[in-house]
């Protein structure tokens, strides 16, 4: 699962190609266990407190809202790409993102879309992850590739 959750990260601004619903769903548990850390962190070292009718953070809170702010900068790019590169594996072009904005159902649509499993074969974005990558080196596969590759 880790080595979905870097390799995302190693193709940093990557909006091109193809990313399997394992990538996707690897990368997104990880960065939810990480943001869950850094806020149990906060809460477990004072959290917000209220003096004098305004909120302060505690020193060792503002600590981890820091990681947590730094964290959250550094993989919004890569939560960006993924994400576009999930969509199309389903086919459907980036800008189908674009429905996060709309509240409540755009982003249980966007749920829907990024659980649907890959188009089968080729399309307009590339080879299928699942099948490309076989025998071939990753920019013969345009960036596709059965599993990330180790370190």
């Amino acid at each position: 699962m880790f080595h979905w959750y870097a390799s995302v990260l190693r193709r940093y601004g990557g909006f091109a190609g193809r990313a399997r619903r394992r990538e996707f769903w690897s990368f997104a548990l990880v960065n939810f266990l990480v943001v869950l850390v850094l806020t149990f962190g906060a809460g477990l070292t004072g959290g917000v407190t209220n003096v004098g009718g305004h909120p302060n953070l505690t020193p060792g809170s503002s600590f981890f809202y820091g990681l947590y702010v730094l964290y959250t900068l550094a993989v919004l790019v890569p939560s960006l790409a993924v994400s576009v590169r999930r969509l199309h594996d389903t086919g459907r072009s980036g800008f189908w993102l674009l429905l996060a904005f709309v509240p409540l159902i755009g982003g249980l649509v966007l749920l829907v879309f990024e659980a649907l499993d890959s188009q089968p074969g080729d399309n307009q974005y590339g080879p299928n992850p699942k099948t490309a990558g076989v025998g071939q080196s990753q920019s013969q596969s345009q960036g596709a590739y059965l599993y990330p590759p180790r370190q």
